[in-house]
């Protein structure tokens, strides 16, 4: 699995994610438009993993070049969620952040309901910073849900690095 720019050819693939009914709940379902601004901003980069195959799964960094040292993952949805590649699938995510944008601290939120999603993240050394409780609403539930914020230090991550070497997907 490898990452590229998403190009406007991958808009279907990235809604086609936010629009499955595991992951509507927590992933909001950006139209065209939306996503080509992502394509623009200078700030962001829109993601695709993926091989030879075919793409496998998008993700958001957003607020890079921030003057905190701060990037945010939003986004991140594998087509084949479930089967074990999660892990990887974060572990690059992570990798790339401090290394291409050399990030001082990457994080990200998580629905209070995703469980998977949280235990993914808490695996890939992510620190649960804070509970923002009854936060976010969530059309397709219609109702509010928490919201869980993750983070994870260039230092944490260095020393992730050293200990592990990164999962093969």
């Amino acid at each position: 699995m490898k990452l590229r720019a998403a190009t406007p050819d991958d808009f279907p693939f990235i809604r086609s994610l936010a629009q499955r009914p595991d992951y509507a709940p927590f992933i909001t379902d950006e139209d065209e438009v939306a996503l080509a601004a992502y394509l623009a901003d200078p700030k962001a980069r829109l993601l695709i993993a993926g091989d030879d195959a075919g793409p496998m799964g998008s993700a958001l960094f957003c607020e890079i070049g921030d003057p905190s040292g701060r990037v945010e993952l939003r986004r991140l949805a594998l087509a084949r969620a479930g089967r074990g590649e999660g892990a990887a699938f974060v572990r690059m995510l992570v990798d790339y952040a401090f290394a291409e944008f050399q990030a001082g601290k990457l994080w990200l939120d998580a629905s209070g309901e995703n469980l998977r999603a949280q235990k993914v993240y808490e695996r890939a050394g992510f620190t649960l910073e804070g509970r923002l409780r009854d936060h976010w609403f969530r059309p397709v539930l219609g109702r509010n849900v928490d919201v869980m914020l993750y983070g994870m230090l260039r230092s944490e991550w260095a020393a992730l690095t050293l200990a592990a070497p990164a999962p093969r997907a």
